[in-house]
């Protein structure tokens, strides 16, 4: 009996969608009360699903369900498909009327506060029923969740390329040298001539050092043969470090892109020769996912704000 027979007709993407629901939300009662379904319908498509595979796709215990690796497997193509069904639907909507559509993007705390609202307003200027849904990320063991469970279409920051998992794929924009800033009112903004070594023992504003730009912050200080100094704050909040530098009192290691496309810069770059370090901004996709229009015209319109810094 072949997949036709045994599988292809009895499996339903509704089946999945159940399925998928009675997962995220932790019980069979829940998922039924959000699919606006009684729940005998949710345990007869669960069970249903269990005969029709021949496995065991939910675990039931005193903590509630727990989906097993079956279960996992099944959803994880799940997602995929039902993403797909999602962005064909989305490619219709935009063959019938290409100024419209949704674009999410994750991107890292310079991109978000510098590159990422030029890139909206002139995509909006251009096609005003365009929206944009941003959200700001950090490195780490989730950092790359969303773009796998596939609710936002890229991300876009500094990344560590050698890093990445094989099932991501990326497209190097630019490099982005680090730069040492000081308030406007600091001591150091009328010095000319300023080494790494004479800041040190300053008070530093530092990124965490668990995330892309803290790594990068360290071996900033490394290349200069320092040890990377004992921070007076440690954050990775641009509004929070532009206004703790606005007082004068602090000096952080700031991206170029980031001091290029912010406005009303409340810092001052210093002359300070810093080692390039590894790590370019890029754009990381899902690899074999399919991008909504509206996603390749962001991502175009992207490498085209960007490519003076490429040239550079």
């Amino acid at each position: 009996m072949g997949w036709e027979d045994r599988i292809g007709r009895r499996l339903k993407l509704r089946d999945v969608h159940i399925l998928l629901a009675v997962v995220q939300s932790g019980s069979m009662a829940k998922a039924a009360e959000r699919l606006a379904v009684s729940q005998p319908v949710v345990s007869k498509t669960v069970a249903d699903l269990e005969h029709t595979l021949g496995v065991r796709l939910l675990d039931r215990g005193r903590k509630g369900i727990e989906v097993t690796p079956f279960g996992q497997a099944l959803l994880s193509r799940g997602i995929a498909a039902f993403d797909e069904l999602r962005q064909g639907v989305k490619e219709i909507e935009f063959l019938a009327d290409p100024t419209a559509g949704e674009v999410r993007i994750a991107g890292t705390p310079p991109m978000v506060a510098g590159l990422l609202p030029l890139i909206v307003q002139r995509l909006r200027h251009r096609h005003p029923k365009l929206a944009f849904q941003i959200t700001e990320t950090y490195s780490g063991p989730t950092f790359y969740h969303e773009l796998r469970q596939r609710t936002v279409d890229f991300v876009i920051g500094r990344m560590i390329v050698g890093r990445l998992e094989r099932d991501l794929d990326h497209e190097i924009l630019f490099e982005d040298p680090a730069l040492v800033a000081v308030g406007t009112q600091s001591r150091w903004t009328k010095r000319r001539k300023i080494e790494l070594i004479d800041l040190i023992d300053d008070p530093w504003i530092l990124p965490r050092p668990d995330t892309v730009a803290g790594a990068i912050v360290a071996a900033t200080f490394r290349a200069q043969g320092l040890d990377v100094p004992s921070p007076a704050v440690i954050t990775n909040c641009l509004p929070t470090m532009t206004a703790l530098l606005a007082t004068g009192s602090y000096l952080a290691i700031l991206p170029q892109s980031f001091t290029r496309y912010v406005k009303h810069r409340p810092f001052k770059i210093l002359p300070v020769q810093l080692t390039p370090t590894e790590g370019a901004v890029s754009i990381v996709t899902l690899k074999n996912r399919t991008l909504s229009p509206a996603a390749r015209l962001t991502a175009a319109c992207i490498r085209e704000v960007t490519k003076p810094l490429a040239r550079a």
